[in-house]
């Protein structure tokens, strides 16, 4: 797997699908976009909000530990802490991709499940990197 893309690679392409998926959760909180595309479009309200905290929250962790893993912030500290980070956002993305094939939602189903599995595999070739 190292071979077929680069750590420096991966990390900008997590960093820039994580940037969007955080303005993918703002623009639903603020309504702009339908709540049906998340959540199998079965949570509304107060409900609604508070999941949508929670996965701005759990984005701009993944953002954050990938940075760390690329070396863009923290110049190789946190070393350890990092890389176990990275394996429990792989772990994470797993159990989001059989989430979105589950989903009741087509649209979940369709676009969200191929995002999900290319970004578990580009935190995978990330968490293989020394």
């Amino acid at each position: 797997m190292k071979r077929l893309i680069s750590a420096k690679l991966s990390s900008l392409i997590l960093m820039v699908l994580n940037i969007l998926l955080l303005g993918l959760h703002l623009l639903i909180l603020l309504g702009i976009v339908p709540y049906a595309f998340v959540w199998g479009g079965q949570i509304h309200g107060s409900s609604l909000i508070l999941f949508e905290a929670a996965a701005i929250l759990i984005t701009a962790l993944f953002l954050f530990l990938v940075a760390l893993k690329a070396g863009y912030i923290g110049h190789g500290r946190f070393r350890r802490t990092t890389t176990i980070g990275i394996w429990v956002m792989f772990a994470y993305l797993l159990l989001n991709t059989a989430g979105n094939l589950a989903s009741q939602a087509s649209i979940e189903t369709l676009i969200f499940t191929p995002v999900t599995v290319i970004m578990a595999l580009l935190v995978l070739r990330l968490a293989l990197e020394r």
